[in-house]
């Protein structure tokens, strides 16, 4: 019998994630940890695992953590203690594929998000600090080229498009006339491509993330130079 390399996750996980929107309470989760365990933890799991050696092959600084704490699967339960927003848990599935030496530098990431009404990827550097964000504009104003040649290729366009948030001038010490300078204003440095959420259950699914973080991959070398890591 051929068994696929490649993973793709079920209804049944996004009946559980549906639910758990229904019911974000304690009681309720506890009442159906094994489903959470058998329809999204071990679902996801197998997804990062499956993507271990692809991603070595697009990214081999990057890496898949196929483990329940402390890996690419970010956590169930929400950090309360600084929101008004006091419900437990996330209603939805992110994976972060992070970078070699992420505990030490703040680096770009590759980030897939799944939930019942929403799906997409997500590649780059979602606010990164003082540092590495003086770093990346620098950089775009000394390789403007490269930076044009990363963000406006055809197979980049018609899969990303870039988003965050922008500063309303531009940044100390930079030319207000530059040509780029609507990019130099970015807070974050990240591309989105938004999926149709029956994709996450298509047999093609991980096909088309690896895909996606192929046609990515000079954005994101871009990223990685300019904060000195490796792709």
């Amino acid at each position: 019998m051929n068994v696929s390399r490649y993973a793709r996750f079920e209804e049944r996980t996004l009946t559980f994630l549906r639910e758990l929107k229904a019911n974000n309470n304690r009681e309720w989760f506890k009442a159906n940890k094994s489903r959470y365990e058998d329809d999204v933890l071990d679902v996801a799991l197998r997804f990062i695992q499956s993507m271990q050696d692809p991603l070595a092959s697009i990214a081999p600084h990057f890496t898949a953590v196929p483990t329940r704490m402390g890996g690419s699967l970010m956590r169930v339960y929400r950090d309360t203690r600084f929101s008004k927003n006091k419900l437990p848990y996330k209603t939805n599935i992110g994976i972060q594929f992070r970078h070699e030496r992420a505990k030490d530098v703040h680096a770009p990431g590759f980030y897939v998000h799944i939930e019942p009404d929403e799906a997409f990827i997500g590649v780059g550097m979602w606010r990164p600090e003082s540092e590495p964000l003086r770093q990346i504009r620098d950089r775009i104003v000394t390789r403007s080229s490269e930076w044009q040649k990363a963000t406006g290729s055809a197979a980049f366009k018609r899969s990303f498009h870039l988003g965050g948030e922008s500063l309303q001038r531009p940044p100390r010490g930079f030319d207000k006339e530059h040509p780029l300078i609507d990019d130099i204003k970015r807070k974050s440095f990240i591309a989105v491509r938004e999926m149709p959420v029956e994709d996450c259950l298509d047999s093609k699914f991980q096909q088309k993330v690896e895909t996606a973080f192929k046609q990515a991959s000079p954005f994101m070398q871009f990223l990685c130079d300019a904060v000195s890591v490796k792709l």
